[in-house]
């Protein structure tokens, strides 16, 4: 059965169609819809793929594609998600990505907001552990590509970087308190989850950073065994680059002797357990006691459990409110495609400067120059002459006088004079003052012919 909205004949002007009553949309209002029904549709997704084109902007966001063998599909991270990510997105890289689905109506494409990302696997993790270990291997950041400095043979002070709670602090000091009375620093950090890796190189560096007085002799970077998940912040770059640059000999004792990650190629020894950390950092010293406050592990747990229970409540309050990157995810979006816009405008302004600048240049030759100068002074001179012809003043030098009155206006009659009263001729030497005192018409007499003589 035909259709009377659509077999209609072409026209100029949209007239309403016999059975149509439904006004036309304009594009924002569809797009709008449409950004509606996505987003309600698909308020929550997982998706597993590669990633491809991943590039992060000035604002700190990130744009990507995830892809498969059948489809591609765009993603953005906001700078807030992608300082969580627990490492760093790399094109090849195979993830599961957790958001929801929405619509871009400037590009009319939808894309996934993406919100957590982790790698799909540890077939993936190794392959990324992989490609890190060759990168950081030809910048120089590993003990092998370095000269490994000698540990202190006594170490008055050590520093620790690992967890307060965890075992590894205990056997490491009971260990030391065997073997060598030495003062140990702990620098508490998480050893794994998100923030772990930042706050492990936060601790490296801070160590590196304290007085002289306060300064750690030797530092150790130590945690338990567990699997490449568990053990994954200390392969991150940020935790290899603190530790290959810090001015201190660290020794890294992560996992067990089975157990290897990239803190252990960049620190100046690896020790296969956290207790052979100890073993290598003093010699034997039976007199070695260091004791460790029970009471305030349980104080901090304590407080640490008030902090939890503020923040559940904290994240059950901020989920009954919209989200600041559900509001302003097209403005970032459109603002950083303006940004780019405005690079390429600028850009094709200067080329087109710089062709005007190379066609004004062709004109401005020395000769043409020098052209214009000529005709320029002989016009200049023309006009000297004709000024010279024009001056009323210039008769005065063959014996004649200009009659003007005492305002210095020139009188050109007879009868101005006599309006005048008071004159002023003016001579080619000096002017003189003269008064009308009565007018007489003079005849000038002619001279007559001389008579022919007669003979």
């Amino acid at each position: 059965m035909p259709d009377p909205l659509f077999d209609v004949p072409a026209r100029l002007v949209a007239d309403p169609v016999p059975g149509d009553n439904a006004a036309a949309m304009s594009v924002g209002e569809l797009s709008a819809r449409l950004k509606r029904v996505v987003e309600g549709e698909f308020g929550h997704v997982r998706l597993r793929g590669e990633i491809s084109g991943f590039k992060r902007v000035a604002s700190g966001h990130c744009y990507l594609c995830l892809k498969d063998d059948a489809a591609v599909i765009d993603g953005v991270i906001w700078k807030g998600q992608a300082a969580a990510l627990a490492f760093r997105p790399e094109d090849g890289i195979e993830v599961v990505a957790t958001g929801r689905l929405t619509t871009y109506p400037g590009r009319s494409k939808y894309q996934v907001i993406i919100e957590r990302m982790e790698l799909a696997g540890a077939g993936a993790l190794m392959a990324l552990l992989e490609r890190n270990k060759a990168r950081f291997d030809a910048e120089g950041l590993f003990a092998k590509s370095k000269a490994r400095r000698p540990l202190p043979y006594l170490p008055q002070r050590i520093g620790v970087v690992t967890s307060p709670t965890g075992a590894v602090i205990r056997d490491i000091i009971h260990r030391l308190e065997d073997r060598c009375p030495s003062h140990v620093l702990v620098w508490p950090v998480k050893v794994q989850g998100d923030g772990a890796a930042n706050e492990i190189a936060a601790a490296v560096r801070g160590f590196d950073s304290l007085p002289d007085h306060l300064r750690p002799d030797l530092v150790i970077v130590a945690r338990g065994g567990g699997s490449i998940e568990d053990l994954w912040a200390f392969n991150e770059e940020s935790v290899v680059r603190a530790v290959a640059a810090c001015s201190i000999p660290i020794i890294s004792a992560v996992g067990h002797e089975t157990d290897t990650t990239l803190c252990d190629y960049a620190a100046d020894l690896r020790a296969p357990t956290p207790t052979a950390a100890a073993e290598l950092a003093v010699p034997v010293l039976a007199d070695l006691r260091l004791t460790v406050a029970a009471h305030a592990q349980r104080t901090e747990r304590c407080a640490r459990r008030y902090i939890d229970r503020g923040r559940e409540r904290l994240d059950a309050m901020v989920r009954l409110l919209p989200t600041r990157d559900r509001l302003l995810g097209p403005q970032r979006q459109r603002t950083d495609d303006l940004g780019a816009r405005l690079d390429r405008g600028l850009e094709r302004r200067v080329v087109r400067a710089r062709g005007e600048l190379d066609r004004t240049g062709a004109i401005l030759r020395p000769a043409l120059l020098q052209q214009r100068l000529d005709g320029a002074r002989q016009r200049l001179e023309d006009l000297g002459r004709l000024l010279a012809s024009v001056d009323p003043d210039a008769p005065l030098a063959r014996g004649y006088a200009r009659v003007t009155d005492r305002s210095g206006a020139t009188l050109t009659s007879a009868a101005a004079a006599r309006a005048a009263g008071e004159l002023t001729l003016k001579f080619a030497d000096a002017a003189v003052d003269a008064k009308v005192e009565g007018t007489r018409a003079r005849s000038y007499p002619t001279k007559k012919p001389e008579q022919p003589t007669l003979f």
